[in-house]
């Protein structure tokens, strides 16, 4: 897929360089950018995050990206922190997010076989069809580093465990999340960043 315009919103964080050097392999053209002009006009626009949700927050308020963001029209997805920050808000720090979700972002439950943050290859359950599954199997497994997560609601779909079931997947209007890092994820990762890059709005 030459020529595909991806927009990496630069809201902080680390593992970028791995991000940029996926969608490369898949023949995507990124920018890392929080130009809001850049951000609009790109066909497909990604919100990653490796950190807490208020240093993001306050570093998208910076560059006056939270309206612009919200306002999107085109697909965009929302990597392990991205997927929280789209949420109405998150309980590290009491942050307040974009609004885009129904949710509230919680940490993790912890226990001695249970440890948070979670880090690891974890199982995930499709809980319906959808095009970002399009050629993965139900069940596959994928990269997961956090402490925090979105319980299960309307907008799930798809599924993995801690001490509980915690959203893993998710979609609302033309915005899509994943908890797990795809950039890391091996084939399934692959495919499924392929799938979004797929995806018209």
């Amino acid at each position: 897929m030459p020529d595909t315009r991806v927009a990496i919103v630069d809201c902080g964080g680390a593992n970028l360089a791995s991000l940029s050097n996926a969608l490369d392999r898949l023949g995507a053209v990124s920018v890392l950018t929080h130009d809001a002009a850049i951000i609009r006009n790109a066909q497909h626009v990604i919100l990653p995050g490796v950190g807490a949700a208020a240093d993001a927050m306050q570093k998208l308020a910076s560059h006056r990206l939270i309206e612009v963001i919200a306002n999107l029209s085109q697909p965009v997805l929302g990597i392990c922190l991205g997927m929280q920050l789209l949420a109405e808000a998150s309980a590290e720090d009491q942050s307040t997010c974009l609004g885009i979700v129904p949710a509230v972002a919680q940490r993790l439950p912890a226990s001695l076989d249970m440890p948070v943050p979670n880090m690891g290859w974890c199982k995930v359950h499709q809980h319906q069809n959808h095009e970002l599954f399009a050629e993965i199997d139900d069940g596959s497994y994928f990269y997961f580093v956090h402490s925090f997560v979105l319980a299960e609601g309307g907008y799930t779909l798809a599924t993995a465990d801690h001490a509980a079931p915690f959203t893993a997947v998710l979609a609302r209007n033309n915005f899509f999340a994943t908890q797990f890092h795809p950039e890391r994820s091996a084939a399934a990762g692959a495919r499924l960043l392929r799938n979004f890059l797929r995806i018209r709005r």
